[in-house]
Parts: C-alpha cells; sequence; structure tokens
C-alpha cells in the first residue's frame, strides 16, 4: 500500500508539504508525469527495501540503472554499490535527479535514450541491473543489456505483469516467445511477486511484477538469436515454414529445418513454441553447419 505521507499529499498535504521523496520532488520541480514516456513514479518506499533484497548488491556491484525518474530508487542504490549508472530520457527530470544523487560521488547521471545508448562504452561495466523499467521499452532493454553486456549477472527489473510473464514463460505456454528464448538461454528467470498499482503515481492503468535474472551462460550467439527471431516471426505457422517465409537460412531451409526437427526427435512440422530454448539453439546449429 501507499505510505502514509504519499497519501496525504494526494488528498489534501500538510501544510509543509508531502514528505515522500517523489512526490516532495514533483511538487518543488514542477514535475508533470508524461503519458507519453511512460512515466509511473514510484511513492512507496516500503518498495525499496524489497526491491534491494532482491538485488542484493554490495559494493564491488556497479549498478545500471534505467529510468531514473525522480531519483527515489537512485538514492537508495547509491549508497550501497561501488559505482551507479543512472540513465534517463527526460530532461525535465534532471534537476530532481540531480537533488537526489547530489551527495553521492559514485555516479554518474547520462540522460539519454537507452535505446540509443552505447551500453559497452559505460564505465566503469555495470554488474547488476536495478530499475523501475518505463513499460513501453522494458523488453527491449532487458534483452539489449543481456546481449551487450556480458558483465551484468543479475537483473531486478519492474516491469509490466504480461512482460514479466512472456520472460518466464515455458515452451508451449501461450506467454511463451522471443523474450523468453533468449532470456532463458542466458539466464533463470523467475517473477518474484506482484506489485500493487498503488505503489506509483500516477496509478498506472496495467499491473506490474518484480522479475528477476541470473545470468547462468552467457550471451546467445547472433547466429542463433537471429534464428529465433525467425521462427516466431510468423508463430502460427511450422517452425520451419515461418524460416522460410522470414527469408532466414538460405536455399531450402524449409526442408533442412524439417529434417533437423526429426534429428532432434521432433516433428517435422513442430511450431518454434513447442520447442525449449536449448533445443532451439540446438536447431540453429544444426541449420548453421
Amino acid at each position: 500500500m501507499v505510505r502514509a505521507d504519499a497519501g496525504q499529499a494526494a488528498g489534501g498535504e500538510a501544510a509543509e508539504g508531502p514528505s515522500q521523496p517523489s512526490l516532495r520532488r514533483m511538487r518543488q520541480f514542477d514535475v508533470r508525469p508524461r503519458h507519453d514516456l511512460g512515466q509511473n513514479f514510484l511513492v512507496d518506499s516500503n518498495m525499496l527495501d524489497v526491491i534491494g533484497a532482491l538485488a542484493a548488491v554490495g559494493p564491488d556491484d556497479t549498478v545500471l540503472e534505467v529510468g531514473g525518474g525522480l531519483g527515489v530508487l537512485s538514492e537508495y542504490l547509491a549508497p550501497r554499490c561501488g559505482h551507479l549508472h543512472v540513465v534517463e530520457v527526460d530532461p525535465a527530470l534532471e534537476p530532481a535527479l540531480a537533488d537526489a544523487l547530489a551527495p553521492f560521488d559514485n555516479v554518474t547521471l547520462t540522460v539519454a535514450d537507452a535505446m540509443d545508448l552505447d551500453l559497452p562504452a559505460l564505465d566503469p561495466a555495470p554488474t547488476v541491473m536495478v530499475a523501475n523499467l518505463p513499460y513501453g521499452v522494458a523488453a527491449t532493454v532487458v534483452l539489449r543489456t543481456i546481449a551487450e553486456l556480458p558483465g551484468l549477472r543479475r537483473w531486478v527489473v519492474m516491469v509490466q505483469r504480461e512482460v514479466g510473464e512472456r520472460f518466464a514463460a515455458g515452451a508451449g505456454e501461450p506467454a511463451y516467445g522471443i523474450p523468453s528464448v533468449l532470456a532463458q538461454l542466458s539466464c533463470e528467470v523467475k517473477v518474484e511477486r506482484q506489485v500493487s498499482r498503488n505503489v506509483f503515481h500516477p496509478v498506472p492503468n496495467v499491473d506490474s511484477v518484480l522479475l528477476r535474472l541470473e545470468r547462468v551462460a552467457p550471451p546467445a550467439d547472433p547466429a542463433v538469436a537471429a534464428m529465433v527471431r525467425a521462427a516466431f516471426a510468423h508463430r502460427r505457422k511450422a517452425l520451419a515454414r515461418s524460416l522460410d517465409t522470414a527469408g532466414w537460412g538460405g536455399e531450402d531451409v524449409r526442408g533442412r529445418a524439417r529434417e533437423a526437427l526429426v534429428g532432434l526427435g521432433l516433428a517435422p512440422d513442430a511450431r518454434a513454441e513447442s520447442l525449449t530454448p536449448a533445443q532451439l539453439r540446438e536447431l540453429a546449429e544444426m541449420l548453421s553447419r
């Protein structure tokens, strides 16, 4: 639930104004949440300890936070890690973030779009990602960091419930798809807990979850990732036909894929959604020989 001071600010503030950091900075810096950027600011500070317990960051960790917002998570993470990279796309939030980060000398604030940022150039290189991710880019940001930051070993991210379910889904489940496979080829993935809508301001129209990933293998080979994307490009079609339709694999890929599927002990007309991440990787390696 929302803390009492947050509720007080929303429905009749005390004379001195709200004490909860997000609400106080919204007022102090005249911040109006932007729907087009998916801005839903964390206003329940009790969630910070929940996130912190899952992230388990220490002084040897370099943390990446995408979507710094009003800095409430940033100022929680900074004294607990060796270095903190905060990335925020909205220049209007820079004064509020600067206010939150002023006490710390181990923080790099980058005002940029994380979708365009040169992630491998971050120095020092991140080892843990902790973030309340904007809904519209959450899946892409997680997949990019898995692929481009091999030194990342743990992710604890707040995402839309459906996004979390996609990452954690197993073969044959309705939510299983490209994010599931590409994440699980490198990581153990778990939806840790549901998150009330009331911990955010403004209250979103969707439910959220805390998603945790632990790296267990290097990033998927680009050729494997390309085949996975092609295999699910037309997911209602048989996998072999989807590869052909997507233009992946060259000459007679449909026939070769059907033969390879049989070699894996699967039906020649199997759909991508019926194969585990390990089977899809093995198939990609067979077809790339």
